[in-house]
């Protein structure tokens, strides 16, 4: 019987270059490739996706699998399930990754249904047991509150990766792999829905998932005049604005603001919570930040409990104060 070995990574490109949610699970590919003492592998999936290859390659792949097709050039459930269970199956992999994208939401639970084993979604770490060798898959649980170790003894063992929980490594473009491209044999016949329109939400300034810097308002800020001091910070700080649900919910802010369990999930470097009480539902999307800085005029809020620091205050003159430093930092 033919043994699961390496460790694969589901490469996704955006505005024609790898994802960097791809570029950090080739980061923590690496590392568990080593830990097993085998080889990490990019599996490129698309309507013509070849130039990634070499990429992925000077992101730490050992190889590269490319499967090239026109009807793959859109994301479509259908044929990317049957591609990727094709593949996985010639290659057996011992562990396949994945990122907590609307891609990889919708692709890994189908993939792992069709490949028999299980899959443990939105990680935020990822280790190798050294006495059993298999994959420790650690994620929220709890709305956030908790985290939780998962493992299972079916393979290949699957985990979506949650976008910058885990370190990009440096690009090497000096590195050599293997390219091997794969036939897609699909047939017309499985891609059973189609595109008919694509519509580009468009964001100014920096992306809410991609920035590093987070001045986030809760129901607190009062109205969305509040939100534009908000936003006179992170414009400072070069940063971005988000909200939990109930500003979203009466419109002083844009929907796609939100940030938790039911918005978008943020790992920023900082993130300043502003008037925000710090519900589980809520810290759902934001527990990944590296640091969280409260201003609350509560003190018994528990955004303090997840906070690094914390201001018990008034935020209408805690901000102003915190904004003319800020500037006056920046101008010195």
């Amino acid at each position: 019987m033919a043994e699961y070995k390496g460790v694969m990574v589901f490469g996704e490109t955006v505005e024609g270059k790898l994802s960097p949610v791809t570029a950090e699970m080739l980061g923590a590919g690496k590392r568990l490739a080593k830990d097993l003492g085998q080889e990490l592998c990019a599996i490129l999936v698309g309507g013509d996706v070849s130039g990634f290859a070499q990429e992925a390659v000077a992101l730490g792949a050992d190889k590269a699998y490319v499967v090239n097709d026109p009807l793959l050039k859109d994301y479509q459930t259908d044929a990317y399930v049957t591609v990727m269970e094709k593949v996985v199956k010639e290659v057996m992999p011992r562990i396949l990754l994945l990122g907590q994208t609307t891609i990889g939401r919708d692709l890994a639970p189908r993939l792992a249904f069709r490949l028999g084993t299980a899959v443990s979604m939105d990680c935020i770490d990822l280790a190798i047991d050294p006495g059993s060798k298999l994959l420790l898959q650690t994620r929220p649980v709890y709305g956030g509150n908790a985290q939780a170790v998962f493992t299972t003894e079916l393979y290949p063992q699957m985990a979506t990766v949650r976008a910058k929980a885990m370190s990009a490594p440096e690009r090497d473009a000096s590195r050599q792999g293997q390219i091997i491209n794969i036939e897609a044999g699909l047939s017309p016949s499985a891609v059973r829905t189609r595109i008919v329109q694509k519509v580009t939400e468009k964001v100014e300034g920096i992306k809410l998932e991609e920035a590093e810097v987070i001045v986030a308002g809760g129901r607190g800020i009062g109205d969305a005049n509040g939100f534009k001091q908000l936003e006179e910070v992170a414009k400072l700080l070069h940063g971005a604005v988000g909200a939990t649900r109930p500003p979203c919910d009466n419109k002083w802010v844009p929907d796609s603001w939100q940030i938790g369990l039911t918005g978008k999930i943020v790992s920023p470097n900082l993130y300043i919570a502003v008037a925000l009480s710090g519900a589980s539902q809520h810290m759902s999307g934001c527990s990944g930040a590296k640091n969280i800085v409260a201003i609350n005029k509560d003190p018994e809020a528990n955004i303090f409990k997840e906070a690094r620091f914390g201001i018990v205050g008034d935020w209408k003159k805690v901000l102003p104060a915190f904004t003319q430093k800020v500037k006056e930092l920046l101008a010195a």
